[in-house]
């Protein structure tokens, strides 16, 4: 999504200088990666990066303690100016940090956004005032290449694939997402790594499968991944937004999805979903495809998840919290 406002800002005249601890960015400090590499950055060296920069949007650094001496260092140095705390997830929403306190950091001189109003009512609780812009999405995407990206993968023509398009974590559940894909007589492909050490389970749910498993990382684009597929499964514990939620949507995919607390806010839209734990419904739909559901969950994605109503409401929080 930092690259979503980095262009919406761009396209409004805004100069855009990206500081990040590594990648194609205009200053890579190091002490801002995570995984750790390196001790947090000096005062100094975050001084010259942002010398001449009249707003700092600080994108999920200042919102998990995942490299707490980088961002308090960071936070130090806006102390004062005008900045964005970005948060796309809270210490208090994953178990690891539950016993964190004063987190995050805060100044008069900052807003605090959220992607979700659970977050957002979260931290008013806690004395923090955000406000809540969600993700957006090229809703003007062409449709993907069903057929090319299937024979990459090695699919066959009447192949039923369910796809989990995520990181193998403990939160997002890939048992569940097993159990579905078995079921209903799916491959199960899974597209992310495991991460978070996760990997020796990973291997121990995937050996046990009693269906055919793909783990391999999109072979394109996300448009041709989707096309690919028969039917997405979503079944986390928790996420701070879930962006297969909308990709479903835009790529006219059925989607299983476990109700979690953010995934309700956006099913109040309403998009109309199937259950994770129960694959009768959705098995019902791969039999028969109601075309119209399909397309009012596209049409709900397009209305209430573009780019430019995240411009809209951007551009409106910076005209009204420092008249730019």
């Amino acid at each position: 999504m930092a690259a979503g406002w980095a262009g919406i800002l761009g396209a409004a005249g805004w100069d855009v200088v990206t500081v990040a601890g590594a990648g194609p960015v205009d200053h890579v400090l190091p002490g801002l990666a995570w995984p750790v590499v390196a001790p947090a950055p000096s005062t100094d060296a975050l001084h010259d990066a942002l010398a001449g920069v009249d707003l700092v949007i600080v994108e999920n650094l200042c919102s998990l303690p995942l490299h707490p001496d980088a961002a308090v260092a960071v936070a130090d140095v806006l102390r004062g100016r005008p900045a964005v705390l970005h948060h796309h997830d809270l210490p208090w929403q994953r178990a690891r940090f539950a016993g964190v306190t004063g987190w995050p950091p805060t100044d008069d001189a900052w807003q605090h956004v959220t992607i979700n109003d659970v977050s957002r009512r979260e931290l008013a609780e806690r004395g923090i005032d955000a406000v809540t812009i969600r993700n957006g999405f090229d809703v003007d995407q062409p449709v993907g290449d069903r057929d090319a990206t299937r024979r990459l993968l090695g699919f066959g023509a009447d192949e039923v694939v369910l796809l989990h398009p995520v990181r193998a974590i403990a939160r997002k559940d890939v048992p569940a997402a097993v159990r579905l894909a078995e079921a209903l007589g799916a491959t199960y492909w899974l597209s992310g790594p495991a991460e978070e050490d996760y990997a020796p389970v990973l291997q121990t749910v995937l050996a046990g499968a009693r269906t055919r498993v793909v783990h391999r990382e999109f072979p394109t684009t996300v448009a041709d991944a989707y096309a690919a597929a028969d039917a997405i499964a979503f079944p986390s514990t928790w996420e701070g937004f879930g962006n297969p939620l909308v990709e479903s949507a835009l790529h006219r995919r059925p989607l299983a999805v476990r109700p979690y607390p953010v995934a309700a806010e956006i099913a109040a839209f309403g998009f109309e979903w199937f259950p994770v734990d129960d694959a009768a419904p959705l098995a019902a739909f791969l039999a028969h495809p109601d075309d119209g559901l399909l397309d009012r969950n596209r049409a709900l994605a397009r209305e209430h998840f573009s780019l430019r109503r995240v411009a809209d409401e951007l551009l409106a929080l910076l005209a009204y919290r420092w008249g730019w």
